[in-house]
């Protein structure tokens, strides 16, 4: 973990580092960190200037109604509680990166800009952040068709030299990282809740010990699950990518819905969605508003993300599991991906 000065204001500033009270004041959301993090630059100032001097000789001219002299003072005089934290998630192999990291994702500061989380909170291979990726997505209670197809879609993806980013939870997003690992690719995953507990059970050991996967969360690395952050992480994930795949969503509803709607608005990435028979799908909704149905048969990773494909980047979506397999095995993993 970080000793600067820096990293530890950001953290003061913006990281939950415990079990909140509701009587305390909040941690700084990327949104309000945002208009700081600008106020600060526009006077000369750097976040670990309010280690170095007194909040309120910082903060003279500060007007943001949000960012109060006495919520500042509060996070600030949280030191002890972070240094407690920072041992906790050390030993257990988590590391933190801010804005100000050279390895923090270009992606989600050029996309996001000043609603970037300010703090990821992570495990595992760091650089595979800055990799080029696609985003699979869909329902934690995919059906068995659906669940093939993401995994099939994740192994195509190693071959092809993207990373899978999904959000771990279990179904479409489980199964299209499983996918890529297993035929030794890389994944990321964009949690919503805890970390800790997600980045030290034997799922994901093997992985992490081959540098293949990084697990990354903007939020608390101890949080129980909510939903609020749930759909909060969704953004990141669309823009840790250069296209994404819905293969499976419920019409109207639910995290995966509510993901591709804000990225069809925002105009983030290219969205593709699978053709799906169940009755429920908001598949077909979510392309009648803007998204574009993937093709059937030949896939090519490449085109999805606006680039230019290469000789190997076919792939029959429809192919059965031991035929793709053994296509996999002819022509073998990608090195870089290794």
């Amino acid at each position: 973990m970080s000793s600067k000065p820096r990293t530890q204001a950001v953290l003061l500033l913006t990281a939950y580092l415990g079990k909140p009270s509701t009587s305390d004041p909040r941690p700084l959301s990327p949104t309000e960190w945002g208009r700081f993090e600008v106020w600060l630059k526009d006077r000369a100032l750097s976040p670990e200037s309010l280690l170095q001097e007194a909040p309120e000789e910082v903060l003279t001219d500060c007007t943001d109604a949000a960012i109060t002299l006495d919520r500042v003072r509060f996070l600030l005089d949280r030191a002890g509680a972070l240094g407690l934290a920072l041992e906790r998630w050390e030993r257990a192999g988590l590391w933190v990166a801010t804005h100000y990291d050279a390895d923090y994702p270009e992606r989600l500061r050029s996309k996001l800009k000043t609603d970037s989380p300010p703090v990821l909170f992570g495990c595992g291979q760091r650089s595979l952040l800055n990799q080029r990726a696609i985003a699979v997505v869909g329902s934690r209670d995919a059906g068995q068709e659906d669940l093939a197809f993401a995994t099939r879609l994740g192994a195509e993806a190693a071959l092809q030299g993207f990373s899978v980013v999904s959000g771990g939870a279990r179904g479409v997003d489980e199964a299209a990282m499983m996918g890529a690992l297993e035929r030794e690719g890389s994944a990321v995953g964009v949690l919503a809740d805890n970390l800790l507990r997600t980045a030290t059970s034997s799922k994901y050991r093997k992985a992490l010990m081959a540098r293949n996967l990084v697990l990354v969360s903007s939020f608390y690395p101890e949080v129980g699950f909510d939903v609020g952050n749930a759909m909060a992480r969704n953004k990141y994930i669309y823009c840790l990518s250069r296209a994404a795949v819905v293969v499976s969503c419920t019409n109207g509803k639910g995290g995966t819905w509510n993901g591709a709607i804000e990225n069809l608005r925002k105009n983030r990435v290219p969205l593709w969605v699978k053709d799906s028979s169940v009755k429920e799908s908001g598949n077909q909704t979510l392309v009648a508003r803007g998204a574009k149905r993937l093709p059937e048969g030949q896939v090519q990773l490449s085109a999805l993300a606006a680039e230019e494909p290469t000789a190997l980047e076919l792939f029959d979506v429809g192919a059965s599991p031991e035929g793709q397999a053994s296509r996999l095995a002819d022509v073998g993993p990608d090195e870089d991906n290794k």
